[in-house]
Formats: structure tokens, sequence, C-alpha cells
């Protein structure tokens, strides 16, 4: 009989390391552009330090205030992996500090994706673990479960599946289906190198920004003369 509710699922599909590497210098805004604009995480989760965000998701699922089963996704989880817990937005308890930060660390995790609060934040400034998280709480979390590991989560108004890409930098993080992943970078490279052509007309002064104009007439706007 299956014990819903406290289950760890092993196994877990990720995508190819060398796809996942080509997202690296990608902003996470141009991703976001490319996958229609809602596949960001919101503004409660943010960044702790200045580490980029960008590997598979390993989900974790866990009871308010309650770290168990991170602890057990920190044995699990593979180099390169984002750990991310859905603490359902707990603020009341952090779920990880400088102890398990250090253990991710060394175990060649790539940051912590966090649904609820973290500490030691002061720590996080000379590890190379990217770490984002809803908010910061002193209080320390407890360990007696239940929770499930590589199952569906939420965060941030956004699910995230085992295995999904997760990428973040300072303006936050995006979510891509590991299927996706291919088609999203080719649109996010193509995305980002018409930005770079506009950075270059504005230097030159030759950006065209008759549309402004054209969408105004186009919407019935109506222009006030002084």
């Amino acid at each position: 009989m299956s014990n819903i509710g406290f289950r760890v699922f092993a196994s877990m599909a990720r995508p190819d390391r060398e796809l996942i590497e080509k997202f690296r210098d990608i902003p996470v805004a141009n991703i976001c552009d490319t996958m229609g604009r809602i596949y960001g995480l919101d503004t409660r989760v943010k960044p702790y330090n200045s580490v980029r965000l960008l590997g598979p998701a390993f989900t974790v699922k866990v009871p308010l205030g309650d770290n168990l089963m991170f602890h057990k996704a920190l044995d699990m989880a593979q180099p390169g992996d984002i750990i991310a817990v859905d603490g359902e937005g707990c603020m009341d308890h952090s779920l990880c500090g400088e102890i398990m930060m250090r253990t991710a660390v060394k175990r060649g995790i790539a940051g912590f994706l966090i649904g609820g609060c973290i500490r030691d934040v002061e720590a996080l400034a000379g590890l190379p673990l990217a770490v984002y998280a809803m908010g910061v709480q002193p209080k320390g979390p407890y360990k007696n479960g239940p929770g499930e590991i590589n199952v569906p989560i939420a965060i941030g108004g956004q699910a995230i599946l085992p295995g999904d890409l997760l990428v973040g930098d300072a303006d936050g993080v995006v979510v891509i289906r590991a299927a996706d992943a291919a088609e999203v970078l080719a649109k996010a490279l193509k995305h980002f190198a018409m930005e770079e052509d506009k950075f270059r007309k504005i230097e030159e002064g030759t950006l065209d920004k008759s549309w402004v104009d054209e969408t105004l007439a186009k919407k019935g706007c109506e222009l006030v003369a002084s």
C-alpha cells in the first residue's frame, strides 16, 4: 500500500547537461519573454547571493516548518541539481541554514530554491551555492516529517516538476519543462541577439521607435495640444 504524503521516488529524468549549460549566459528576462511571460516565479522568491541558479529541479514537498525530507534530498540529489523545496510558504521557521548549505556545496549541489525561509544569510556570501527563498527567519525547523521527494510541487505561483530546468539571476527564477528546453533555448538565444542589436542601435542613435506612435494611433489615442 502506498503511503501517500510520506514517500521517496528515487528516479528522476534530467535534461542533458550540455543543453543546460547553454542557458548559463542568457538573462532570465529573455527566457521569460520567449515563454509567453507566464513561467516566472513571483517576486516573493528572491536571490540571497549573486550565484546564478541553473540546473534540474530535484523536488521536495515538506509540511510547515519541517525539513526531514530536505535532509534526505541532500543525500539523494546529484551534482548539478537544484533542490527545490515546497514549504507551503511558511514564514515562521527556516528550512535550512549554513550546515545544509555547506553540505550541498560539498556534494556538488548547484543551488536551493526554497518555498519558505532560510537562515545564516551572511554565510552565503562566501559559498558557491545559488540560494533563492521567500524570506529569512532565525527560528530553525522541525525534523518530524512527513513529506515527499521527486513529486510535483509549487513555489512562487509556479508548478515545478522533477527534472524541470530552473534558471535564476538577479531578476528572479524561470521554470522550463524538460521537454521544452531545446525549443526555449533556440528562442531565447534569438531574443538575446535581438536585444543586443537594440543596445547597439541605442548607442548609435538609430533605434526606430516609430512603433510607439503607430500603436497609439491604431488604438485611438487622442493627442491634446498644449
